[in-house]
């Protein structure tokens, strides 16, 4: 087995192409959107263009023939600058696209993944209600088949990318029906994933929630009311959407982890150019050892963070077990993030508390990585269990 973790010539230059992407578009731009809480539809669509939302899928998809290697790649360096427009990428593939890829008809696959490639439209993943948090399986939200429709109803909130003007479905986990009871307490619900199309009578998309971070990306809550959608809208078998979602948050984990990379070396990036402008006391505050200790730490954190979910992208591209991996991954990631968004801040002094400043962003939008796709407790559940426990 290679120890040797340089990039191969093409994913080489996938990074270079995505990180001058983002310092030349995107990072002019998206401090103004983020502080009106406004959707960078621009920039979305410059996104589309390069072949962004199509890097994993295949050719013949409208893809880019590519893998979970180069997604994260390019969400890494996307994050370095900006988390919302990160997101929304990695919403748009990890949880609009792949759950029709992995699991879709070759007919559901020809009918939405090329407009989804090419980011003309993007897709939502409709997982987690108001009474469910990080207990996916408490489901309330109902399908029952009538004739050939399926009758949705329920509700579903947090849905990133869910209510923009080129959202074009929610992929709903729904009970369906009940396993075969074995005991006087009844069965188990059979959780079932199905396609709603945006703009479907009864399918309401509330507000945009006011978030403390990622405000450039689209977060909303979503309520169905006796939702109709055709039979052939349910995405693989009735009653495997738990099992589903469960491959989609462990491909997902993934590539929030780059996500938080990208981030965390976002924090060391500006951290460094500050220090030695910043004069105090005569000398710029990189000459004191105090500063110096921190940028090492935040480097190191930074540099291992990568090395974690590269490790968990190969082993998923090769076909290998990475649930471990993955957690482990979101886990380190999403934890340092946090702490280089506070030594960020502590080291811009008072001007990262003010937004103008990149950190101030980030140091908002890191929170949230601990929480999303599997909050910190749920990832150490899943290391402990694969570890025997």
């Amino acid at each position: 087995m290679s120890l040797d973790h340089r990039l191969p010539d093409e994913l080489e230059e996938l990074r270079r192409t995505v990180e001058a992407f983002a310092h030349d578009v995107v990072a002019p731009k998206i401090g103004e959107y983020y502080e009106q809480h406004a959707f960078p539809y621009e920039i979305v669509q410059e996104m589309g263009r390069m072949g962004l939302f199509g890097l994993p899928f295949p050719e013949e998809y409208g893809g880019m023939g590519g893998d979970y290697l180069a997604l994260g790649i390019a969400l890494e360096e996307l994050a370095r600058v900006d988390s919302s427009v990160a997101i929304t990428l990695e919403a748009g593939v990890s949880l609009g696209a792949m759950p029709i890829y992995h699991f879709g008809t070759e007919e559901q696959k020809r009918a939405w993944l090329p407009k989804l490639c090419s980011g003309e439209m993007l897709g939502a993943f409709g997982l987690t209600e108001p009474d469910g948090g990080s207990d996916a399986g408490a489901t309330r939200t109902t399908a029952v088949r009538d004739g050939d429709s399926w009758v949705i109803n329920g509700s579903k909130c947090f849905i990133t990318n869910s209510g923009t003007d080129i959202t074009g479905l929610v992929t709903v986990t729904a009970v369906t029906g009940r396993k075969a009871a074995t005991d006087s307490s009844g069965g188990s619900p059979l959780i079932s994933s199905i396609i709603v199309p945006s703009g479907t009578p009864g399918f309401t998309v509330g507000a945009p929630y006011s978030k403390v971070g990622w405000n450039a990306s689209d977060t909303r809550e979503l309520s169905f009311s006796d939702v109709r959608v055709p039979v052939a809208n349910l995405l693989g078998e009735e009653g495997r959407g738990y099992a589903q979602f469960l491959r989609i948050l462990d491909e997902g984990r993934i590539a929030i982890a780059a996500l938080a990379t990208g981030l965390a070396q976002g924090c060391v990036d500006e951290s460094v150019a500050y220090a030695k402008e910043r004069r105090a006391f005569g000398r710029p505050i990189g000459d004191n050892q105090a500063i110096r200790f921190k940028l090492a730490d935040m480097e190191m954190r930074a540099h291992t963070s990568r090395l974690s979910w590269r490790h968990a992208a190969s082993r998923l591209v090769h076909g290998e077990p990475f649930k471990k991996e993955a957690a482990l991954a979101k886990l380190y990631s999403s934890e340092i993030a946090v702490d280089n968004a506070r030594e960020a801040t502590q080291i811009h002094g008072g001007y990262g508390f003010m937004n103008e400043y990149p950190v101030a962003r980030m140091w908002r939008d890191a929170k949230i990585l601990e929480i999303g796709e599997g909050t910190s407790e749920v990832q150490r559940m899943l290391i402990a269990r694969e570890l025997g426990f």
